[in-house]
């Protein structure tokens, strides 16, 4: 079997006639943009929380990421949400990191850094981005409002059995390419809908040569590529990562653990409805182009024709006119307004010690505005007691308290219209990040040199 098979085999209650599986579910993780909606209408309901020691609840999402916050949000209105979920948590019995707790942070970083998530568990949330989480070996996708609270209820959902897909990077990882380059060239290469449908299960030298925070990024990107999730399965890097962490088993639990997790492998001859193949041995740094993760291309290309961009020819022509754009120009001749380092897909400490490398002794250029993010207040303690703040800020970057911030724009921040903005983000769409707002994403080192050269910039030319 799949190392998917496992987890589905392991966790399967029972089968409907349709062919849909009743999963029996082991950590639900709400956050307060919706957190608040699922608890108050099972309340009203009538139905408690089937085992609240299962289920976290997190303030990420609308919370103001700017210095000596309170109960302030990012988005006109939010105050309330912040005030329900805590209501309703509370009343649930559930475990909640709230705004000024020293372990609230981003959903899909709080996570695994408490250990809450663990190899073999299944795993959900009302976000998309919850794949991030299956880089220990989890099944882990993101559900609706009302399936979370048909989760919180019975403890299970019904899930239609998704396909099966593996993909594979050979080869070594060149110098100043990371975990966020190979999810855009996999997705630039495949298209936004090529893993539509399926788990994608991340395999190949590459992918194990990765860093336990390196495959966060590499499966938080999952739902870019339209799959169901994604997921690696656990080797020792992820073992050493877990243990000792607060939900993490200890002592003779840990043990017994240990001898489970091992057998979460994929079996050699098993078989995947679909197999890609991806050589990095020659690959460059990635940056977006337009207004679907797909539209990207190495750093030091040009905006491709049409014929070279895999977008029909509408979306070619949209994306075009809404990021002010011509085939042909370089990405490194275009200026840039802000840089923006952040979110669940590039705010952990090693995404902030590779931007500080770049950023030591440098300057952001004028009229540049940028700001960094980290994403969770464990995170920035230890970025601080590293010295990263001071990095950052001697560079001219704005260093903020943890959150989703301007990830997303949901009627409050914003980089302003029309602005361009380099982003270590997930998402380029249009009006991703305020109204007109065009985004490019890419790498937090590609951010930082870019926020330095006042245009979209290669670093590997300033980090020898």
């Amino acid at each position: 079997m799949t190392l998917f098979e496992k987890i589905w085999r392991q966790h399967r209650i029972g089968e409907e006639r349709n062919g849909t599986a009743v999963l029996a579910v082991d950590r639900i993780f709400l956050h307060e943009r919706t957190g608040s909606v699922a608890l108050k209408t099972l309340r009203s309901r009538g139905y408690p929380v089937c085992d609240p020691a299962r289920v976290f609840c997190t303030m990420d999402h609308i919370v103001d990421t700017r210095p000596g916050r309170g109960d302030d949000c990012s988005t006109p209105g939010g105050h309330q949400f912040i005030l329900e979920t805590r209501e309703s948590a509370r009343a649930a019995g559930i475990t909640l990191f709230d705004v000024n707790d020293p372990d609230q942070g981003i959903v899909h970083v709080v996570s695994p850094e408490l250990g809450i998530v663990l190899p073999g568990t299944t795993v959900v949330c009302p976000d998309s981005h919850t794949c991030t989480q299956g880089a220990v070996g989890s099944l882990a996708w993101g559900i609706g409002s009302t399936e979370g609270e048909e989760a919180l209820a019975t403890g299970a959902l019904r899930v239609r059995k998704p396909r099966t897909l593996r993909a594979t990077f050979d080869g070594q990882i060149p110098a100043g390419v990371g975990a966020k380059d190979l999810s855009l060239a996999l997705i630039s290469r495949y298209g936004s809908a090529g893993g539509n449908g399926c788990v994608v299960e991340y395999a190949g030298a590459a992918v194990r040569g990765l860093e336990m925070e390196a495959r966060f990024t590499l499966c938080n990107m999952t739902t870019e590529f339209s799959a169901v999730t994604g997921l690696i399965a656990p080797d020792e890097k992820t073992f050493a990562y877990l243990q000792g962490r607060r939900y993490a088993p200890r002592g003779q639990e840990w043990s017994r653990a240990m001898g489970s997790w091992g057998s979460l492998i994929t079996d050699a001859g098993a078989v995947f409805d679909r197999e890609i193949t991806i050589e990095v041995t020659h690959m460059a740094p990635m940056v977006t182009w337009g207004t679907n993760p797909s539209h990207a291309v190495p750093v030091t290309e040009v905006v491709p024709a049409f014929e070279n961009s895999g977008a029909t020819r509408e979306a070619y022509d949209r994306a075009l006119s809404y990021m002010a754009l011509k085939s042909g120009v370089r990405l490194t001749e275009l200026k840039i307004d802000a840089a923006f380092i952040g979110s669940c897909t590039n705010s952990r400490l090693s995404d902030l010690r590779r931007a500080a490398r770049v950023l030591a002794g440098r300057h952001v250029a004028p009229g540049v505005t940028a700001v960094c993010v980290p994403g969770s207040s464990a995170v920035r303690r230890m970025a601080e007691a590293e010295g990263l703040d001071r990095v950052f800020s001697a560079a001219g970057f704005e260093w903020r308290e943890s959150g989703c911030s301007m990830c997303f724009h949901a009627g409050g921040e914003s980089f302003g219209y029309q602005h361009r903005v380099v982003s270590s983000t997930n998402r380029n769409f249009e009006n991703r990040q305020g109204p007109g707002t065009r985004t490019h994403i890419a790498s937090p080192e590609t951010v930082a040199a870019s926020a330095i050269a006042g245009h979209i910039a290669d670093a590997r030319s300033l980090v020898n």
